[in-house]
């Protein structure tokens, strides 16, 4: 069993559907700082159940939503699936791929006129 694929839409900076293909054995990656590479792992942690939002480098749940640029408007949600390789049957399921995912919509706060 291996993690087969990272895909990505409106989690932190991966605002466009972002697909990242691993291989078996030693993957890395690399790019400037800034250009989204912490933001891979804490996607990781964050679909398979991280509830600290510390430990994701934020404040608050909606923090892992793309909130914005200058040129682009902030997203209403983030979503991350990881998919599982499990050819190997490691999983205890009759399904060669396992996906898992975590979606999270930006709350709507309702005001109340009197």
């Amino acid at each position: 069993m291996y993690l087969k694929r990272l895909e990505l839409q409106g989690f932190k900076s991966f605002a466009d559907k972002t697909i990242l293909e691993f291989m078996p054995g030693i993957t890395s990656v690399i790019g400037p700082n800034g250009s989204g590479k912490s933001n891979i792992s804490d996607s990781i942690r964050w679909v398979l159940g991280e509830q600290s939002m510390k430990s994701l480098r934020g404040a608050k749940s909606e923090d892992v939503i793309f909130a914005g640029t200058q040129n682009r408007k902030s997203l209403g949600f983030a979503e991350a699936s990881i998919v599982f390789d499990n050819s190997d049957g490691k999983l205890p399921v009759e399904y060669t791929e396992v996906t898992v995912t975590r979606k999270l919509y930006r709350s709507r706060r309702i005001k109340l006129l009197h």
